[in-house]
């Protein structure tokens, strides 16, 4: 995208009454941000769903003198902008209704082909939340995901730290523009998270900071990832409303359940109640359900370095299908007296051991 084009796709963007659903109709129809301002307005309310409400102030001269001043700041900042058309943008928030028509970037990524999930939860997480968040990342990372979250205090900078511990990508989702930091005490970060993977945003470096930015940005965490996982929330959370965006772009959510006394799990436990969430009771619950696969020579490092003997359990699963050749999940869960989740966790760790396969259809079967 040339300065140009960005300069009115920014003009656009700062008319008030025009947010980026509408945004994109009027793209659409006219074929490029410059040319909706060129077109004239009785045209334009032909258009279905626009009304003259709100292209009341569109053609205001302020909008593209706000742009100028945002243009110069991208360029001086050296900040990529993602047009929602094209190849850059981010594949999976291409198919959002609600994504942003431009997505700023700071950092250096790579999503192509990649696994990415959100890991989101509670600001003021306890420490048995902070400890299944660091082992949720450590064992995902043999698949080597994306991780994406929203850079806030607790479940967000753990989950950001831990990835950049086992060296992954990690995406920090900001709720204001490129040239603020919240919290002020994550400056820190900044820079390990920028060489790591970087920071998104569609919110201008003039931008206000208002807390109802949180969950206007919420839809992109949800929005470019795979699945969001839920490790800790209250029964009412920006976590919540992140799992409710994903759930609207029907994708996976993930949700750890707790004991119904304490106040951190109620937001998982209704999520999972209500089934809105998969139950994680374990790390490999994620790849299991995802269907994430192994490169084979990943697989036998994999093996050299998670090779213990088997515990009770597997025993038990692994003598079963010794015996039977092969069966389905669901079929052994209930030959081995063991629940379907459990069973699932256990094979997949199985399989990183290297004494169990999985074959289509859901069977398994040992090597």
């Amino acid at each position: 995208m040339n300065d140009n084009e960005l300069l009115y796709v920014l003009a656009l963007q700062h008319v008030a009454k025009i947010g980026d659903i509408t945004a994109k109709k009027l793209i659409a129809h006219c074929g490029s941000a410059e040319a909706v301002f060129k077109e004239k307005k009785q045209n334009l309310l032909k258009i279905d769903g626009i009304g003259s409400i709100v292209i009341s102030d569109l053609f205001a001269r302020t909008h593209l003198k706000a742009a100028e001043k945002e243009l110069q700041f991208i360029k001086d900042e050296n900040i990529f902008c993602h047009y929602f058309t094209a190849e850059t943008y981010p594949e999976k928030l291409k198919h959002c209704i609600d994504s942003p028509v431009l997505l700023f970037q700071s950092g250096n990524m790579n999503l192509k082909q990649q696994r990415i999930i959100s890991i989101v939860g509670a600001r003021k997480v306890t420490t048995n939340g902070i400890a299944f968040c660091e082992k949720l990342v450590e064992q995902l990372a043999v698949f080597n995901p994306v991780i994406v979250s929203g850079f806030a205090y607790g479940t967000d900078i753990t989950a950001q730290k831990a990835a950049m511990k086992h060296n992954l990508q990690t995406i920090g989702c900001l709720a204001h523009g490129l040239n603020q930091v919240y919290p002020k005490t994550h400056k820190k970060y900044i820079a390990e998270v920028e060489k790591n993977g970087g920071f998104f945003t569609d919110f201008w470096s003039s931008d206000t900071f208002d807390r109802n930015n949180f969950l206007k940005r919420n839809r992109i965490i949800a929005g470019i990832s795979q699945a969001t996982i839920v490790i800790e929330s209250a029964e009412k959370g920006g976590s919540l409303v992140t799992a409710d965006i994903a759930n609207s772009y029907n994708r996976d959510v993930f949700a750890v359940p707790g004991r119904v006394t304490d106040s951190q799990s109620i937001g998982c436990n209704n999520l999972i109640k209500h089934q809105k969430a998969h139950m994680l009771s374990t790390p490999l619950d994620v790849p299991y359900i995802l269907n994430w696969e192994l490169e084979d020579s990943k697989k036998q490092t994999v093996q050299k370095q998670l090779f213990v003997e088997l515990d009770d359990q597997e025993k038990v699963i692994y003598n079963f299908l010794k015996d039977i050749e092969k069966e389905q999940l669901d079929v052994i869960a209930l030959r081995c007296n063991l629940p379907t989740f459990k069973v699932a966790g256990l094979l997949l760790n199985m399989e990183l051991k290297g004494v169990v396969r999985p074959l289509p259809g859901k069977l398994f079967e040992v090597i």
